[in-house]
């Protein structure tokens, strides 16, 4: 099972869903049986290191994701992953837009498995670091509801 997790940059968001979610796996005990990624939709920070104030939060809470580098979202992706989730909206309408028509990829929004259908990660990259404690907590709401979703589904 592969899981893609989609924002706009790659910097804030996704890379602490993969983080998150990494964790999550591992508590789970399901780290060898899914591989995770995160990407942005735009390319501006390709190659660059997830955010400052992201990896200050994330690493309060022991998750450090200082070695992720960001990437942009290719047509490839479709074929490798099993779920290519967005954080909003927007996000979601480019992956939509890059997805071929025929990928059996599952393309969501990521807060849908926290119970809260069509919720999006409001993109902390603007405000203080309690936008980015905000979208830490909602994450890890998510990566809960989608390892119990791996487990009934597959």
């Amino acid at each position: 099972m592969k899981v893609l997790f989609v924002c706009l940059g790659n910097i804030c968001r996704s890379p602490t869903a993969e983080g998150v979610f990494r964790r999550a796996l591992e508590q789970a005990g399901l780290a060898d049986e899914v591989e995770i990624d995160s990407c942005g939709v735009g390319s501006w920070h390709v190659g660059k290191a997830p955010d400052s104030r992201a990896q200050q939060v994330a690493l309060c809470r022991g998750i450090d994701l200082s070695g992720l580098r960001a990437r942009q979202l290719n047509v490839q992706d479709f074929a490798e992953f099993d779920y290519v989730l967005g954080m909003d909206q927007d996000n979601l309408r480019a992956i939509c837009d890059l997805k071929p028509a025929n990928s059996q990829a599952h393309v969501g929004l990521f807060l849908d498995f926290a119970g809260t259908p069509g919720a999006e990660v409001p993109d902390p990259y603007y405000g203080g670091d309690e936008g980015f404690e905000n979208v830490l907590n909602m994450i890890e709401a998510a990566s809960n509801g989608l390892i119990q979703h791996l487990k009934r589904e597959h």
